[in-house]
C-alpha cells in the first residue's frame, strides 16, 4: 500500500513566486517554489510540471522570470495556484499587469516585490516534473512592497525581523 505523503509538502516554508514565461504569441504564469543554489553566480532551481503550458514555453524560450509575490498578491497566488489549462491566457483572465524585462523576453508581473530574470542552464526530469537550474541575469526590487511566504497552506507577510 502506497503512503500518502502530500502533507509533507506543507511542512517546508517556501517563498511565493509567480513564474512568468512567454514566447511569440504565447504566455503563461504559474505559482512556483524556488530555491537558491548559489550566490555567485546567482543560481536557483524551480520545478515545473511536464503537463502544463509553462513547461512547453520554458523548453522553447530557455528562460523565465520569477516574480517574488508581495502581500498585495494573495488573491493572484490563489488564482494561479488553482488554474491550469493550455487554452487559458491567465494574464487576460486575471487581469495581470505586466512590464517588459531587461534581459529576457518573458514578462515581469507588476506589483511583485522582486523580479528575477532567469536563463535556463540545465534541467532534470523528476517524476512528472522538470527541475530547472537557472542563472539570474537581471533583477529588480520594489522595496516599498512586502514579500510573503507560504507555510501550512497559508500565506504570511515577511516584514518583521526576529533575529
Amino acid at each position: 500500500m502506497k503512503k500518502n505523503l502530500l502533507p509533507i509538502s506543507r511542512l517546508l516554508p517556501c517563498s511565493v513566486t509567480f513564474l512568468s514565461v512567454g514566447t511569440k504569441g504565447k504566455q503563461d504564469a504559474m505559482t512556483a517554489s524556488a530555491m537558491f543554489v548559489c550566490e555567485d553566480p546567482p543560481l536557483l532551481t524551480v520545478s515545473v510540471s511536464k503537463q502544463i503550458i509553462s513547461h512547453d514555453l520554458i523548453e522553447k524560450a530557455g528562460e523565465f522570470v520569477l516574480n517574488v509575490a508581495s502581500t498585495n498578491q494573495v488573491k493572484l497566488a490563489r488564482q494561479l495556484g488553482f488554474t491550469h489549462g493550455r487554452e487559458v491566457d491567465k494574464f487576460k483572465r486575471f487581469n495581470i499587469r505586466k512590464e517588459k524585462a531587461r534581459k529576457v523576453g518573458s514578462p515581469l508581473v507588476k506589483r511583485s516585490f522582486a523580479h528575477l530574470e532567469c536563463k535556463v542552464i540545465t534541467s532534470l526530469s523528476a517524476a512528472n516534473y522538470i527541475v530547472y537550474l537557472a542563472e539570474v541575469v537581471a533583477n529588480k526590487v520594489e522595496n516599498k512592497l512586502i514579500p510573503m511566504a507560504w507555510f501550512g497552506n497559508k500565506y504570511f507577510a515577511l516584514e518583521e525581523e526576529i533575529g
